[in-house]
């Protein structure tokens, strides 16, 4: 198994992604606000790349059963009844909902990655589940952070050496490209101050000034989840929910 990490997905087309097997995290804050909504009862999760989709998808609503939520550079967008605090997403405000989801970089990462023929969601929260299946798939895999504007984020690439080393404990078969190695070593670094580490973060100190430092002591939390959740024909559900409905 070879893993290759992209700091960024920009630097990639749509169709790079077909036939992989992929994983894309956004720490702060898409990533881990969908394994939230998705744990808290969440039907599914629609991610959309652009704030016209969203109300559009969100207008065939049928019985008030979906919900609009998102952000744009980290604020909430004016009109949608959810921003993107994961901390928003509880269970009686979500439970047996559809989320369409709108973010800045998260929800794009995802839509970028449509193609992949595995196409998963992982944040600290649920790291161990995702790293599993993974070891289990044994297939190589593209690790996609969602950064930030197309740049650099530290929390993601950090993430991504955690679930590298996180599959290390389940298969020793691994190669790694050289954006790998760089994101285990930043794991290495930080792991025993993962709030820390997303307090010092550029994206981080600008949600503590905008007032969401309780979002970061959330996402910081490291395997407190154990859902898998699959992105598939234009929705996330968790992994029993799509087996479960045939």
């Amino acid at each position: 198994m070879k893993i290759h990490t992209l700091i960024s997905p920009v630097s990639v087309e749509d169709l790079y992604f077909a036939g992989k097997t992929t994983v894309v995290i956004d720490v702060l804050r898409a990533t881990t606000t969908i394994v939230t909504a998705l744990s808290n009862g969440a039907k599914e999760v629609i991610p959309v790349s652009t704030i016209g989709f969203a109300m559009k998808v969100s207008g065939n609503a049928f019985g008030g059963k979906t919900l609009l939520g998102g952000e744009r550079n980290a604020k909430k967008i004016e009109g949608f009844p959810l921003g993107n605090s994961p901390l928003e997403y509880s269970e009686d405000i979500v439970k047996d909902k559809s989320i369409v989801l709108f973010t800045t970089n998260g929800t794009k990462a995802i839509v970028r990655a449509k193609y992949s023929d595995n196409l998963y969601i992982c944040s600290f929260q649920n790291i161990n589940a995702i790293a599993k299946e993974l070891a289990e798939l044994n297939n190589d895999i593209e690790i996609v952070c969602a950064g930030s504007h197309g740049m650099f984020s530290l929390e993601d690439s950090v993430c991504a050496g955690c679930l590298i080393e996180r599959i290390k404990n389940y298969t020793s078969d691994i190669s790694y490209s050289d954006a790998s190695k760089c994101s285990v070593m930043l794991y290495n670094k930080f792991k025993n101050d993962i709030l820390g580490m997303l307090k010092e973060s550029e994206h981080g100190k600008l949600l503590i000034d905008y007032g969401f430092e309780n979002d970061l002591e959330f996402a910081s939390q490291v395997d407190v989840q154990h859902i898998v959740p699959v992105y598939n024909s234009g929705v996330i559900k968790k992994k029993d929910t799509i087996q479960s409905d045939g």
